[in-house]
């Protein structure tokens, strides 16, 4: 099956292409021949999923599918939140958008907190959600020097490895990301199963 992955960013895609095996055949923006960066403007991570996947449905016709994900910390009301990735300013840069979290967070001893992903697919026109959720905490300073984000400060719930100190299989194993996927490759099996019937 073949689907636009509705990104320009690469670790994302990543992420998908391993959670997802040989099961599909993701094509990025790039690689579908659109050159833009889709605006994210709404105030919750599901209504600009599903604002990236409709642009880009409404572009070329195809099926597609986004992702938008936010961090989330207990003690901050959410924040980041729906701006994760602009916390710091509009230049999306990761280490001030961590600079800025732990700056908010000195002291403070609830660091509670938990990714959001909200993955929106386009099958004929037809929207489908999912969701993937992994808890966890913000460490006091970065470890480890995988992954992309806010990696080097979040802990998952059941490890004590910030998720940039493991491999993509061993982050898999918590991430909400690789939740929300698992969650859309048992749909697409479903939707083959029944075209095959």
């Amino acid at each position: 099956m073949k689907l636009i992955f509705a990104t320009n960013n690469q670790h994302k895609v990543d992420e998908i292409r391993h959670a997802t095996g040989d099961m599909l055949e993701l094509l990025t923006l790039k690689e579908a021949g659109i050159d833009m960066d889709i605006p994210e403007p709404f105030d919750t991570i599901e209504a600009n999923a599903s604002e990236k996947s409709r642009v880009i449905y409404q572009l070329t016709g195809l099926d597609c599918f986004s992702e938008d994900t936010g961090l989330e910390v207990t003690i901050l009301n959410g924040e980041p939140g729906v701006k994760s990735a602009r916390y710091a300013g509009d230049e999306r840069s990761s280490e001030k958008n961590i600079d800025k979290l732990l700056q908010k967070l000195e002291g403070v001893s609830d660091r509670r907190a938990r990714f959001k992903t909200i993955i929106s697919l386009l099958i004929d026109g037809k929207e489908t959600i999912f969701e993937g959720i992994c808890e966890g905490h913000i460490l006091p300073e970065r470890r480890g020097g995988q992954g992309f984000g806010y990696d080097p400060v979040f802990v998952p719930l059941g490890d004590t490895r910030s998720f940039a100190e493991m491999g993509l299989a061993e982050k898999e194993q918590y991430s909400h990301r690789a939740k929300a996927t698992q969650k859309l490759v048992t749909f697409l099996n479903t939707l083959a199963q029944k075209s095959e019937n």
